[in-house]
């Protein structure tokens, strides 16, 4: 029985990053880490169909990575608005394949905002593949963890007076000993 829930657990997980393996759902996020959106608003915003963009906002709340924020009445209707809590992905698994797909739209994702670049702009980076002890490891977890916290404690609806648009993508995981 325990193998039975184990293996119902990792395909609940792999379904899950395969569920953030999508640029767009990249892009919603992002942009619901700043302010709720409906899919009428957030469509308009990432300038797409309200109905792609309610399909990935459903699939997005299927997999605990978006919540309700409020729901708003608009002409004799009601409209949910998603916000998404930075921290939500950590609950997903790593099943077999969920990563590097998470991973290619996570580079997918880089890729084009880095034709938005700000010639002169800020910029800071690294690159690493370490080894390194096991409390700096730690440390450097929490760190990337800490980054992505303030910024979408942060974050501001998009074209807020006073604000930058700056991007982050981080992602931290341990490698196999094995190359």
């Amino acid at each position: 029985m325990t193998d039975d829930r184990n293996d119902l657990r990792d395909q609940r997980d792999l379904r899950d990053l395969r569920v953030l393996a999508h640029p767009l759902r990249l892009r919603l996020l992002s942009l619901l880490g700043g302010d709720a959106y409906s899919a009428a608003e957030a469509a308009r915003e990432l300038d797409d169909s309200q109905a792609n963009i309610s399909y990935h906002l459903r699939r997005l709340h299927e997999a605990g990575l978006v919540s309700v924020a409020e729901e708003v009445a608009i002409r004799g209707g009601r409209a949910k608005r998603y916000r998404h809590d930075p921290t939500s992905a950590e609950s997903i698994g790593s099943g077999d394949g969920g990563v590097a797909a998470l991973m290619g739209a996570m580079a997918a994702e880089l890729v084009r905002r880095a034709a938005l670049y700000e010639q002169g702009g800020v910029i800071a980076f690294t690159d690493a593949e370490f080894w390194v002890e096991p409390e700096a490891s730690r440390a450097a977890e929490e760190l990337v963890r800490a980054a992505g916290v303030l910024l979408a404690d942060a974050a501001r609806p998009a074209g807020s007076p006073g604000a930058v648009p700056v991007s982050a993508t981080l992602a931290y995981f341990q490698l196999t000993a094995a190359r």
